[in-house]
């Protein structure tokens, strides 16, 4: 991303309540719309909100990027999107190209899968099945959704194979995925994802344990394939540097919760939540001196069974108390716009937020 310190314009003043789409999913540049989202699971320990209440949308040919810790519940909303979650009690609305997935039944979800939606998951050595061949994976996800012969469908496979960079596709076609190296295996797991073409992509930390070449050259092969397919693409990650590279749009995730929202440019450069705040002062830069330490959050992400009343952020939160009356401990802050398309869930006023952001954050960073 570029200095972070660049000239920045202050965000609009009005705050107002987060619009609510009329029908979700239907606009001609929107593709896939999560309204109210929660996945909740019961243990022997509580009920477990790992996603509780989440909207976002999806933009065709575009990437919404979601980011956070660990168990802030990025993986679970995409696999709540997918229609995964087998015991978890889900609520809200997934709404696809203007069909609501929630609602729909499970045998109808599951024709989907694959062919409207697809997933990159996080670690492909143990997505591909380590007793088949690599291209026997693909042309299995190829025929379950086209009716072709053996023939054809591997004509297919190698030719997603060669699409995405591996060398003699028609031999490696035959290989097991222990013969491939983590970025071939990637490669492959995206072959497999996008030979159906799907309109909705969700890349799950895609490069996770690959060394930075490797990584870049997944991130340049999603990018190139998202504007040949057209496809809308969710980036799941919780490296900042891979969503400054790649993200239209940024979702900010905390506790199960969205806490920011917006354009990956006004996120960036005026972001609106202390969280955020944290996640660009940890962020390792090029540019900075070498002797400058990293800014860490304090403390540690909250239990999603026992998730504090009000701000969940609010334990770990320098600026708890500046907003009156204790609302960030027993009220819990809803998403408010506080620019165009931009929304933060925050009791602070948005004047007080430019002013720490301006005056305090930003000049460190």
């Amino acid at each position: 991303m570029s200095d972070l310190d660049k000239k920045r314009s202050a965000p609009d003043t009005a705050a107002v309540s987060e619009p609510t789409a009329l029908v979700p999913g239907t606009a001609e540049e929107t593709f896939l719309s999560v309204r109210d989202l929660k996945i909740h699971f019961d243990t022997d320990d509580g009920l477990v909100k790992s996603v509780d209440g989440v909207s976002f949308d999806v933009r065709r040919g575009k990437t919404l990027g979601i980011v956070g810790e660990s168990g802030s519940g990025k993986s679970v909303t995409s696999l709540g999107i997918m229609g995964l979650h087998q015991k978890a009690k889900v609520s809200g609305e997934v709404w696809l190209d203007g069909e609501n997935l929630v609602a729909a039944d499970p045998d109808h979800v599951r024709r989907l899968r694959g062919r409207k939606m697809a997933m990159i998951f996080q670690d492909p050595l143990s997505a591909l099945h380590p007793y088949y061949t690599v291209g026997a994976q693909i042309t299995e996800a190829y025929r379950v959704h086209h009716p072709v012969g053996k023939k054809e469908a591997k004509a297919r496979a190698v030719e997603m194979l060669d699409r995405v960079g591996i060398p003699e596709p028609a031999k490696r076609f035959s290989s097991y995925p222990h013969e491939f190296s983590g970025g071939m295996r990637q490669r492959a797991m995206i072959a497999m994802s996008l030979v159906n073409n799907p309109e909705l992509l969700i890349a799950d930390e895609p490069t996770t344990a690959l060394d930075v070449t490797v990584q870049a050259q997944i991130l340049d092969l999603i990018r190139d394939l998202q504007k040949e397919f057209g496809s809308a693409v969710i980036m799941i990650t919780h490296d900042l540097g891979v969503v400054a590279e790649m993200a239209d749009d940024l979702l900010v995730m905390y506790g199960g919760r969205c806490i920011e929202r917006g354009s990956a440019e006004k996120v960036f450069y005026e972001p609106q939540h202390p969280y955020t705040w944290g996640l660009l002062g940890s962020m390792p830069r090029i540019d900075r001196d070498e002797t400058d330490r990293l800014i860490p959050v304090k403390g540690s992400p909250p239990s999603l069974i026992n998730v504090p009343d009000g701000c969940a952020f609010n334990p770990r939160c320098p600026y708890a108390d500046v907003p009156k009356d204790n609302l960030t401990r027993t009220v819990r802050p809803e998403l408010r716009e506080v620019g165009s398309g931009h929304f933060s869930a925050c009791h602070m006023s948005q004047e007080e937020r430019t002013r720490i952001w301006t005056e305090e954050i930003a000049p460190k960073l």
